[in-house]
Parts: C-alpha cells; structure tokens; sequence
C-alpha cells in the first residue's frame, strides 16, 4: 500500500509555496477523464506549449492531449492502430502513443503517480527535500518535469550509455544529473547510486520507479482505462480483446495489464525483455539496447501472478526498425513494395525503440495464439523516435546510406520474419519461479521483508486494494487544491 500518513508541519509549508507559485494539482480521475478538468483551465492551456515549465501542463499528464505541440486541450485517447499489411498477422494491434504527453514520454504520470501523494500527504517537502529519479531514461525525465512544475529540486540519475537526447533535456530541467556505469540493464549500479545518496544525504528522497507502488496505481487507473476506450473505439460486431503486452521496464504499465484482465477475463497478459538479458525467460543477464527497459532483476511492483506469457525480443530488431520506420527510403519501400497504406507510414515516427519492441511483442503473440481478424491486442509506444536521433545516424554511420535494398532486407528479417520463439506461455510453477527472483534483489540487497514477498503472492488483496487506492489519494489532492484557494479563485 502506498503510505497516506500526513505530516501537518511539511503540508503547510508545501501549501504555501504551492499557492505562491500557482500550482493546482490534478486528479487521477481528471486524467483518466479530461471532461472533469475545469473548463478554465483548459482555457488556459490554449495559451501554453506542451512542453512548456508550466504548472498548468499538469492538466495534460493524460493519453487524451490534443495532438499539437501548442495550445492543445483534449480529445479521444491517442493511439495508431497498426495495418496487417505492415504486421503480417490477421489480429488488430493498438499501440496508445506517449508522444504527446509532455516531455513527449507517458512516464510524466507514473512519476505523478509517485511523487504527488508525498506531497499532499507533507512526507515530501518542497522547501528542503530533493526528489531523487532512479532510472533507465524516460522515467528520470518525467520526474524532473514533474519537479520543476511542482517546484520541487530534482536529481535525475541514469545510466551512460543512454542517448545523447535524454542527457541533453536533462541537462536543462534537473538541479542535478547522475551518469551511472553501464546500459539499460545495469539496474543495480542505478540502486548502489541510491544507497550512497542516501548514507550521505539527509534532504534526498527517493522515488524508485521500481518499487514505487504510485507507478501501479498510475497505470492502473489512467493507462489500463486509455486503452480500454480505444478498443471500445475501433471494436466491430464479434471484436474481443485477446491481450495486452509490455515491455517490463519498472512494470508499471504491467498493472494497466491488471486493469485490463479485470475487463476482459480471457484476455493475456505478456511481459517482454530483451533477448540480450533473458531474466524473465530463462534467469538470464546480459546488456541491450532497447532503452528504458531496465533488466538482471523483477521489478518489486511487478504482480507475477498476473502474467500469462514472457515474451523477448532482440534488441537488432528493434535497432533495424527505427531506421526503417524512420528513413523516407523505408518509408517508400514499404509504400510502393509492402503495401502499407502511405497515410500510416506517416506516423511510424510516433514508435520508439522500446515502442517498436512492444509492436514485435504483440507480432508474436498474435502468432503463438494464432489470432484472428476479430482479435485485439494493445500495447504503448512509451514515446517517439524523437529521443532517437542521434541513434538513427549512428545506424546510418554503422551500415552506410538507406536504401531499397537495405530496406527490404530489415522489413524481411526483423519484421515479416518474426516467429513465435523466444518466448513462453507461463504455467503456476513458472509465475512462481519468476516472482521468487525478487527475492535476490529486493528482500537481499534492498531491505525488503520475508514476510512482504510472500504477501505478494498469496495474499489475494495485495494488489487490488493498492490499485484502489487512487480515490484516497484524489481526496488528498482535492483537499490540497482547498487549502490553496487556487482552484476556487480561477
């Protein structure tokens, strides 16, 4: 459960900076549901950049943003739906997009889900606590934005070898930015970090998006809703929903999983890595380069029993394809060759790496499931090749000038080629053995408890009374939105 204790003496001191710097917090039920934001603010908004520092783009911590870099209010959720002529599998796929969130990444809400209930609750104070964002890339920025719009001091802290783009924002949004040792899979050099910021620093707190249990309750309530209304949208008569699949990442948006089995009952959940760090698949380790998705450990958040299917995918795929779904020479082959219709090749740029992952997760398990024209499976494009320039032109450095036939050769290989391996349709012992791996990173080395990781597993409400703990935490906001007198004042 997420700690609600209030500390009186940190509340008012954060209601006073709050009301000098006009900052009015949202709801979850307002980002699940933007019809509920006060029509003033929306008006507002139409003045302010997506991106902007500005404390009203709280208001667009939502999948429902309107699809402009400026003055946007809101509309149906954002979302593609992907032509079998590019899949190559009968089933539907949806991929919501997280480009038009700010920061043009979703991970702005699942650290708004961690951050804002310590601080309607006075655990975190603005005026002395620095917010501390461990992670693989996206996350880190998120919380950073998040920070500066809530005028909290942040330091981001993420590995080297991520990409230029991210240490570029960073540089301009965070008090402070850590470069740890490694790639996306050295999580335990980010968590060695924390450790000494903690044996050495009295005013940090932390925000580990993979034990931070806003991250779920975020997912849950706003992601796993998002995309249950884009099916609603798109669904035809005999239409089911077949699943959902997730790179595991901090497995926050595995609880939008959660979500949607909860909906749907015969639906399947997938959790997906990189086949170079096979730790969900086989207990495996190793580095990648699908950025964002952290490995070599289970996420503390992650409900395992929950999860039907591990599925891995080469991180050469998904290298491939953001130059093909990037490049106007694969954007013409797969016009005038493949036959996907010009209009959708347009926004193939919308998908990232960890995106273009997603999208090969659900190629696979529309084939192991042998899905059908009538079936629907969901995934996210956590943001956009817009954080991937600069690996675009290392590609083209690396395999020299695009082509039609360097085109045909990724969509042949890394795409039309895909097979259902590298995967696995988990039985109760598997769920077990991969939910026991937590205890080796989180009871061993992160003072978890013998007690707690059991809980995890057999207590039957674990999981489902954190999710509902979103109105408790909309109570909190509502009653700091009071306080403040800024929302009543408009």
């Amino acid at each position: 459960m997420i700690d609600l204790t209030m500390n009186r003496d940190n509340l008012e001191r954060t209601v006073v900076r709050a009301r000098e710097r006009g900052i009015i917090i949202p709801t979850f039920a307002q980002m699940r549901n933007p019809d509920l934001i006060p029509d003033k603010i929306k008006d507002k908004l139409k003045d302010v950049g997506l991106w902007d520092l500005n404390p009203l783009n709280l208001f667009r911590i939502s999948w429902r943003n309107e699809p402009k870099p400026s003055g946007g209010t809101f509309g149906d959720v954002n979302f593609i739906e992907v032509p079998s002529a590019l899949t190559g599998v009968k089933a539907r796929i949806i991929i919501l997009t997280g480009k038009w969130f700010p920061t043009g990444c979703h991970k702005v809400g699942a650290s708004f889900g961690c951050l804002v209930p310590r601080l309607v609750t006075g655990q975190f104070d603005p005026t002395y606590h620095k917010a501390v964002w461990p992670s693989t890339g996206n996350y880190c920025r998120g919380g950073a934005f998040n920070s500066k719009l809530l005028a909290c001091d942040s330091i981001a802290i993420l590995p080297a070898e991520m990409s230029k783009e991210r240490f570029d924002w960073l540089s301009k949004i965070a008090g402070e930015v850590i470069a740890t040792p490694g790639c996306e899979s050295n999580v335990k050099e980010i968590f060695d970090k924390v450790h000494e910021l903690r044996a050495t620093r009295k005013d940090v707190m932390i925000f580990n998006q993979f034990e931070e249990f806003g991250n779920c309750v975020w997912h849950y309530q706003v992601t796993g809703k998002a995309i249950q209304d884009a099916f609603n949208q798109i669904k035809r008569d005999g239409d089911r929903f077949a699943g959902a699949c997730f790179t595991s990442g901090s497995a926050g948006t595995m609880s939008a999983g959660d979500y949607l089995k909860e909906q749907y009952p015969t639906s399947k959940l997938a959790v997906c890595e990189a086949l170079q760090c096979p730790t969900l698949l086989w207990n495996g380790f190793g580095g990648h380069r699908i950025e964002g998705i952290g490995d070599k450990h289970v996420p503390w958040i992650h409900n395992v029993k929950n999860t039907d299917m591990v599925i891995d995918i080469d991180d050469e795929d998904s290298q491939r394809l953001l130059r093909l779904f990037n490049d106007p020479e694969g954007h013409k082959y797969l016009i005038e060759k493949v036959g996907v219709p010009a209009d959708f090749v347009a926004k193939l740029p919308l998908l990232g790496i960890s995106g273009i992952a997603n999208l090969l997760c659900c190629i696979k398990m529309a084939k192991y499931y042998e899905l059908t024209e009538h079936d629907v499976v969901a995934t996210v494009g956590t943001d956009s090749s817009d954080m991937y320039q600069s690996r675009i032109k290392e590609l083209e450095e690396q395999y020299g000038a695009y082509g039609e036939a360097p085109a045909a050769a990724d969509y042949a290989e890394h795409l039309h080629g895909i097979r259902p391996d590298t995967m696995q349709e988990l039985t109760y012992a598997d769920r077990k053995r991969v939910h026991n791996l937590k205890y080796y990173t989180w009871v061993e080395q992160q003072g978890k408890t013998y007690e707690e990781i059991n809980k995890q597993w057999y207590d039957e409400h674990y999981w489902t009374d954190m999710h509902a703990q979103a109105d408790a935490i909309d109570e909190l906001i509502n009653e700091f939105n009071e306080e403040t007198g800024l929302l009543k004042n408009l």
